[in-house]
C-alpha cells in the first residue's frame, strides 16, 4: 500500500487475515473490508494484488498485501514485521490459513508442512504481533472439530482426533499410534488441536487481549486439500457445492464458505469481552475434546511450541 493509502486508511480499524485468496478466507475478507481496511497475508503475490483491487473497488474500502509463507516460520516473523510498520489501528487478527496434505512435504525449517503451516507459523506471527496489539483486540483461529475423537461426523469422515506426541514430534510428522488410515488426517487433527489449545491457553494468560476458536462446519469447496487427486478437486469444487445447500438443514455441521465467512467476520467483529470461547459453525460455543480442555495440556503445547520456534534464528 503506498504512503497515500496508508494515510487515508490509518482512521480505520484494521484487521489482519490470513489465508484470504480462496475459499471461507476469501469470504471473511469481503465481509471485513465492510467494516475497516483488510490486511490480505498469502503467499500468492498475484492472487492477493487480484483480491485487494476486487476490494478497492468496492465504494470505501480498503485493502493491504503482505506476501508471507506461513509454513516459514522466518517468513510470519518478517510479515508481522511489515505489518506492524504500516502503523495501522489493528482490531483484529483471523487466523485462517490452513492445509491437509494427502502426501507429507516440508517446509523451509524441515518439519511437518501442515503442522508448520497450520499451528507453528500462526504461532509465530500472533507471538510476533501481540506487542503491537491495543488492548481489547480480537485473536480469532479457525479451528476444526476433527481434533476430537468422539466428535461423530470426523469419525465417519475417518477421522480419529489428534494425536498429540509433543511439539518436536509433530514437526517431524510423527503422530500417536493408533490413528487415521487416511493419509493426512491425522497431522490436520493435531494441529487444528494445538490451534484450539493455544486459544485456551492464550485466553488465560494475556487477558488484556481476546483470543477465541470457531470451527467453520465442514466446507467443501475450499483450497483446503488442493494437493488431492484432480478427480477428487473436480468433485469437491463442482459438483458438491450445489448439493450442500441441500442437506444443510438436516446436517448442522455442513456450511459453505459464504455461510462460514459471516459467522467468523461476526465473531472477530464481537465486541464484548468474551474470551476463551470455541464456536461452532453457526456461532455458538460448543465443547471440543476433553484433552484440549484440560489446563495442563494447554500449558504444555504453548511451551513446547516456543521452545521449537526459539530454536529458528
Amino acid at each position: 500500500m503506498s504512503k497515500t493509502d496508508s494515510k487515508g486508511a490509518a482512521a480505520r480499524s484494521a484487521y489482519i487475515i490470513t489465508g484470504p485468496t480462496s475459499g471461507i478466507g476469501r469470504a471473511c475478507a469481503f465481509e471485513l473490508a465492510k467494516h475497516g481496511t483488510v490486511v490480505l497475508v498469502g503467499r500468492d503475490r498475484e492472487r492477493l494484488h487480484e483480491l485487494q483491487t476486487r476490494i478497492r473497488r468496492k465504494r470505501g474500502q480498503h485493502a493491504v498485501s503482505v506476501v508471507c509463507d506461513l509454513s516459514d516460520v522466518a517468513s510470519a516473523q518478517r510479515a508481522a514485521a511489515e505489518i506492524a510498520a504500516l502503523d495501522l489501528p489493528i482490531a483484529g487478527l483471523l487466523n485462517n490459513a490452513g492445509i491437509r496434505q494427502v502426501r507429507a512435504t516440508k517446509s523451509a525449517q524441515g518439519w511437518d508442512m501442515t503442522f508448520a503451516t497450520n499451528h507453528l507459523g500462526p504461532f509465530a506471527l500472533t507471538e510476533a504481533l501481540l506487542p503491537h496489539l491495543p488492548d481489547g483486540a480480537n485473536v480469532v483461529f479457525v479451528c476444526s472439530a476433527v481434533e476430537n475423537p468422539e466428535r461423530r461426523p470426523a469419525r465417519a469422515a475417518g477421522f480419529r482426533g489428534a494425536r498429540y506426541v509433543s511439539a518436536e514430534a509433530s514437526a517431524r510428522g510423527e503422530w500417536k499410534p493408533g490413528g487415521s488410515k487416511v493419509p493426512g488426517f491425522d497431522a490436520y487433527a493435531t494441529s487444528k488441536q494445538c490451534n484450539l489449545a493455544t486459544v485456551l491457553a492464550f485466553a488465560r494468560e494475556i487477558p488484556r487481549l481476546r483470543f477465541n476458536a470457531v470451527e467453520p462446519g465442514i466446507t467443501l469447496a475450499t483450497g483446503l486439500g488442493r494437493d488431492s487427486s484432480a478427480f477428487v478437486r473436480i468433485v469437491i469444487k463442482y459438483i458438491v457445492p450445489p448439493l450442500v445447500p441441500l442437506f444443510m438443514p438436516f446436517m448442522s455441521f455442513l456450511s459453505t464458505p459464504k455461510r462460514a465467512g459471516r459467522v467468523i467476520a461476526k465473531i472477530l467483529l464481537d465486541e464484548t469481552p468474551r474470551t476463551g470461547v470455541y464456536y461452532n459453525e453457526s456461532g455458538h460455543p460448543m465443547p471440543g475434546s476433553a484433552l484440549v480442555h484440560d489446563p495442563a495440556f494447554q500449558d504444555r503445547v504453548v511451551a513446547e511450541t516456543r521452545a521449537l520456534l526459539a530454536t529458528v534464528n
